[in-house]
């Protein structure tokens, strides 16, 4: 769509206008575009084109059953109706009200739109700045600023460059084409990134209503409250007046939020200073702050206490002091970071101070001097064009060679089906989910006549209307299908309402009253370890003499870490649409990676056995684990629905049910002792892993147990510990995620690893590279590691990344900087391949040849944009010796393929691949007889099925060798490993804590690869998610367990800005893997641990800055790194300004959990 839009108004888009229309930078170069070609338009409605030329809109009014909106013809009906209508929202964008409508639940009866009116969608040059209409979308501000920058003398556009500045961050460029400047000031919000500017810019309004109008200023007194301003209930904002500066005036804004591009600010500020002419003495000064106030605040004080004032080292230590006192926060101020709000108060002023200074010095005028370490805090970020992604290798089989994603140009065409797209049957109803409120609660009550006697509502279900079993779970049955008597966690699902529409259902569904006898809850790991609030079992595993090997240590060190969960933010949130069909048979479409789990659960659901129920999955829009086992929660009740009426039911859910109910990544929290020699050499390491599993078992036992497989990540130790403790809290039950309890367990690794550097003073690599395994060496569960390939990886990986000259010149730059720093990492991942579910390693595929020599090929496994599909085309291919082009995979389904595992444990290839090869074999053998040599496939196939040969045949694998025994220590845990190292270089700003993300290396061992493109595409996007997991994704649960980041509002995953500028992707060479299908290897988990890399490159840089404090050694950084955690570890003389309240004194907004 970006890329539509852009080409519709810009035939030849260069990289700048490319990366603008995906938000900063890209994955594309320009030369990969053809020019736009008029021929080849889309049809576009003819009369949708006169709206732009010049025809004035008339009135319109549509009315529905709850609101009436209007679109005034004329500025004169506009006031009229908002005369009649006072309590009239005014609306341009929909950008905020849409929100508020959907997500709040607000009503509002009238709405007027004015997009159309001329008075206030112009701009007008008038004699004291540029006069924008309350309708003008920022786009066309932005446009009409950028061209004055054009025409005007530089000292009367300092005021138009702060807000291009803001401009550039503001939300995404589909927004900005519909949000409207006067919407922005109206909506009052305390964190908007223009208001400050206009506050600062002492910007004028003009307001009228029926009877005249007025004009006033953007000062301290127009913002009267929480989003309130100081019009009347009948007064419009007609227009804004945007100054010209002065001479001697200098204006700045900044914006400082968790992800650069698209996210919602924690602090912005404009600052305005006027200095007396030819001098460095204020005579003006104006510093406006967003994100510290429940409005837009002026720092009055501060301001008038440096007027007079010289700008130099005095006056900024009155400025910090002063801010420091005014700009307060109450602990528990909503949104958190308290301590880093305040003191990005004084960061950002110290950054304008430095800004100032440059430019007086620049217009001649005497004052204090800059140090050169010092400009480098002052400059503006501005992207850099990314390096293009590397091709992948080519060779003369189909298998192996870089072949597109088989579904590729559907999804890109938006003609790829996914479940929700299944068309409508007849009579089909809606279904929305009842979840409890509270995270620990008996149900006393539960009322619905208000919801029944709702328009469209059908029917509500609850525990009594379930014909089986209400216990389900994917491997202990220790959860509900409706909750019954007693809700465990806030999004607990109690019931549902089913009616004729989506809407209908939702309203309904929030009619529904619950009454609740609140319990006490547990939240948090360290609630549950104060409260032993454990699952059992405790997982152990030890090897070695840890007593021995402690004594034997020089130094001892100990620490600890806490990882924050992650939500998976799959584009295709959980749907299922259940269909009833005669004698008692249910078929379902869900989106899943579990289409024979959510049988048996759905059959468990309803009293009947599994060969009634059928389902299945065409693809899913991605899955990362969450579609491995949360699924059911909705299928089951979507089943139970559609069983009591029998008529088919359809729910997707809103990503904030989603995120509500799914679960997602462990949180984990680690603590560790660690033994080490005066060389770095580790000899002992005991470490416990607590997770936070939620209010049920889900997958988490085996989370941990693979945590625990990777508690030494690629290191050798002789004497170790590892105990795994799952803490039962009332939360949605955690679930599986990319790597499976892996990541979380190297991360507590890598920072062990990097405390032993720092206390022993050593380059971290050093350390890293004398404890990494060697070929033939044992793990802690006794796995001896063969074809081992990892020195192979470390080693290329430091040659493609220039390591040493990289290092060199980074400790060159960190001592001309004070205020940015840099650094450097590389860490290596060895990550286990198999379920660690010994019977989960199977898969089954049926194949079936037509006689016109077309392949029509099923497997277990399901497709979620992996690519798994094309892979195993690729592998029939191989095997029966004809074209892609002649198989196809039309589903995955339980009538098929049978009793099918996950797709999941990154073993999907090597499973389904090895049991396509043993169908395909049979096959070919089949046909072996009539393979001559003049003939073509499609004659073989005949001349087999004139001669009566079976045509179809079954495959079959299991994965050889395994199995793993907690008690004794032995057994085989894994099929083989998959190795990576990744070095990533990093930037980051020590005032704000913001990062840039300078360059990745990426080595990887993927085997012989069977489709270089694809797995090249899995590195990277493993990496990405895990950039995402490291250093930005942040859940936040209120103390009373309710999750406050539900949509892509609050929850920022990575974006096109995240990228390393430079990403090189590189598959080692010559490392066949003898235990997989065709040597290849797993490639969809492992390099998401890679991303760790940025995140001690980050604690490197980290480093740099506390020493430029005096501080030095070990220091505790929790992840993700974010931008709160990196200003507040970046201690110096701001943040000692602005010390954290004592925990215990007040009730955090949010808590760790």
């Amino acid at each position: 769509m970006s890329m539509y839009s852009l080409l519709r108004n810009n035939a030849s888009p260069n990289m700048a206008d490319l990366e603008d229309a995906f938000q900063a930078t890209s994955l594309f170069n320009a030369e990969d575009f053809a020019p736009f070609d008029p021929t080849q338009e889309v049809i576009f409605p003819p009369e949708l084109m006169t709206l732009s030329r010049g025809q004035r809109s008339p009135s319109l009014c549509f009315r529905g059953s709850r609101s009436a909106w209007f679109q005034p013809g004329s500025l004169q009906e506009l006031l009229s109706l908002k005369w009649d209508h006072p309590e009239a929202r005014v609306v341009v964008g929909n950008t905020e009200v849409g929100i508020e409508v959907k997500f709040k639940n607000m009503v509002y009866p009238v709405i007027l739109a004015p997009a159309f009116l001329p008075e206030m969608s112009r701009a007008t040059h008038t004699e004291h700045g540029i006069e924008f209409g309350a309708a003008c979308t920022l786009s066309h501000m932005g446009a009409v600023l950028r061209a004055a920058l054009e025409t005007l003398p530089p000292h009367q556009t300092e005021v138009f460059l702060a807000v291009l500045e803001q401009l550039r961050w503001f939300a995404g460029l589909q927004i900005r084409n519909v949000a409207a400047v006067g919407g922005n000031i109206m909506t009052a919000s305390p964190i908007s990134d223009l208001n400050p500017v206009f506050m600062a810019a002492g910007c004028k309004l003009t307001l009228v209503d029926k009877d005249g109008s007025r004009e006033v200023q953007m000062d301290d007194g127009f913002f009267t409250g929480y989003r309130k301003t100081i019009l009347r209930p009948q007064e419009i904002l007609l227009s804004i007046l945007i100054p010209y500066s002065k001479e001697n005036q200098f204006v700045s804004a900044f914006k400082q939020s968790p992800r650069r591009e698209d996210d919602i600010s924690v602090v912005t500020a404009a600052m305005s200073v006027v200095f007396s002419s030819g001098t460095d003495i204020v005579e003006e000064l104006r510093l406006s702050y967003g994100g510290m106030a429940a409005t837009t605040k002026l720092a009055m004080k501060t301001a008038n206490r440096l007027l007079g004032r010289p700008w130099r080292e005095e006056l900024l230590q009155e400025a910090c002091s002063s801010l420091a006192e005014e700009m307060t926060l109450d602990p528990s101020a909503p949104g958190g970071m308290v301590t880093y709000r305040r003191t990005l108060t004084l960061s950002l002023f110290y950054k304008f101070y430095l800004t100032v200074l440059q430019k007086l010095r620049g217009q001649g005028v005497k004052g204090e001097e800059l140090q050169s370490e010092y400009l480098s805090a002052s400059e503006i970020f501005h992207p850099e064009t990314p390096a293009a992604v590397p091709e992948g290798r080519s060779q003369e089989d189909v298998l192996g060679r870089p072949m597109m994603h088989l579904s590729a140009l559907q999804q890109a065409t938006g003609e790829a089906l996914y479940c929700d797209d299944v068309p409508l049957y007849e009579n089909e109803l809606f279904l929305a989910l009842i979840t409890s409120t509270k995270a620990h609660a008996n149900i006393i009550s539960i009322d619905a006549s208000a919801a029944e006697e709702m328009p469209g509502v059908v029917c509500c279900v609850f525990a009594s209307d379930i014909p089986g079993s209400n216990a389900t779970g994917p491997i202990h049955y220790d959860e509900t299908v409706l909750a019954d008597q007693q809700v465990t966690c806030v999004g607990h699902i109690i019931g549902a309402v089913v009616a004729e529409t989506q809407l209908e259902a939702q309203r309904a569904a929030k009619a529904v009253k619950v009454q609740y006898e609140e319990l006490k809850a547990v939240i948090t790991i360290q609630e549950a370890i104060a409260k032993q609030s454990f699952y059992q079992p405790i997982r152990t595993i030890q090897n070695g003499d840890l007593e021995a090997g402690f004594k034997q240590a020089d130094h001892i060190l100990e620490g600890e870490m806490h990882i924050g969960g992650q939500e998976h933010f799959y584009l295709e949130t959980n749907v299922t649409l259940a269909v009833p069909r005669e004698d008692g048979e249910m078929e379902l479409f869900v989106s899943t990676q579990a289409p024979t789990k959510t049988q048996s659960l759905v059959a468990k659901a309803l009293g009947v056995s599994a060969n009634r129920v059928v389902v299945r999955v065409k693809r899913m829009g991605g899955g990362f684990g969450g579609k491995e086992s949360r699924t059911t929660l909705l299928s089951t009740v979507v089943a139970v629905a559609a069983n009591k009426l029998r008529r088919p039911v359809r729910c997707m859910l809103d990503r904030d049910e989603d995120m509500l109910i799914s679960g997602g990544r462990h949180p984990f929290y680690g603590k560790y002792k660690v033994g080490f020699l005066n060389s770095g050499k580790v000899v002992a390491l005991d470490v416990s892993y607590y997770s936070n599993v939620g209010n049920s078992m889900d997958l988490s036992l085996s989370v941990m147990e693979r945590a625990l497989f990777h508690m030494e990540n690629s290191y050798s130790l002789t004497n170790i510990r590892g105990r795994g403790f799952l803490c039962k809290t009332n939360l949605p039950s955690n679930t599986a995620f990319r790597g499976f309890g892996g990541p979380q367990g190297m991360m507590v690794t890598e920072n062990w690893i990097t405390d032993v550097a720092q206390s022993l003073g050593k380059p971290s690599d050093e350390v890293r590279r004398l404890n990494l395994y060697m070929e033939g060496q044992s793990t802690p569960y006794n796995q001896i590691l063969g074809q081992f390939t990892l020195d192979r990886c470390w080693d290329e990986c430091m040659f493609r990344s220039e390591y040493q000259q990289r290092r060199a010149a980074i400790e060159l730059y960190n001592g001309q900087n004070r205020w940015t720093k840099r650094g450097l990492a590389i860490v290596p991942t060895k990550f286990g391949i198999s379920f660690t579910a010994l019977f989960l390693n199977q898969a089954g595929a049926l194949v079936h040849i037509y006689t016109d020599g077309s392949v029509l090929l099923t497997h277990g496994g399901t497709e979620m944009g992996q690519g798994l599909h094309t892979k195993m085309v690729q592998v029939a291919s191989r095997v029966l010796g004809v074209p892609p082009s002649k198989i196809h995979v039309s589903e995955t389904s339980t009538n098929t393929v049978p009793n099918t595992s996950p797709t999941a444990a990154s073993s999907s290839s090597d499973l389904n691949g090895a049991a396509v090869q043993n169908a395909c074999q049979i096959l070919s053998e089949r046909l072996e007889p009539y393979k001559s040599p003049e003939g073509s496939w499609e004659d073989w196939v005949r001349a087999a099925y004139f001669n009566r040969v079976n045509l179809s045949a079954n495959g079959f694998y299991k994965t050889p060798d395994l199995g793993y025994d907690f008690e004794t220590n032995s057994g085989r845990a894994f099929n083989y490993f998959t190795y990576g190292v990744a070095c990533s270089e990093v930037e980051i700003d020590c005032l704000t804590g913001a990062h840039k993300n300078l360059s990745t290396t990426i080595v990887m061992d993927v085997g012989h690869s069977l489709n270089p493109a694809i797995d090249i595409g899995q590195v990277e996007g493993a990496f990405m998610q895990g950039v995402g997991l490291f250093t930005l994704e942040e859940l936040h649960y209120s103390p009373q367990g309710v999750l406050l980041t539900r949509g892509p509002g609050s929850y920022k995953i990575p974006g096109f800005g995240d990228i390393p500028t430079k990403l090189t992707v590189s598959l080692l060479r010559d490392a066949p893997n003898d235990k997989a299908i065709f040597a290849s290897k797993a490639v969809g988990e492992p390099p998401l641990f890679l991303a760790a890399s940025v995140f001690y490159a980050i604690k490197e840089a980290v480093s740099a800055a506390r020493v430029e404090s005096e501080l030095r050694g070990a220091f505790r950084l929790d992840s993700p790194a974010s931008a709160e955690r990196i200003r507040n570890a970046c201690s110096d003389r701001f943040t000692r300004l602005c010390p954290p309240a004592e925990p215990g004194s007040f009730t955090p907004w949010s808590v760790q959990v």
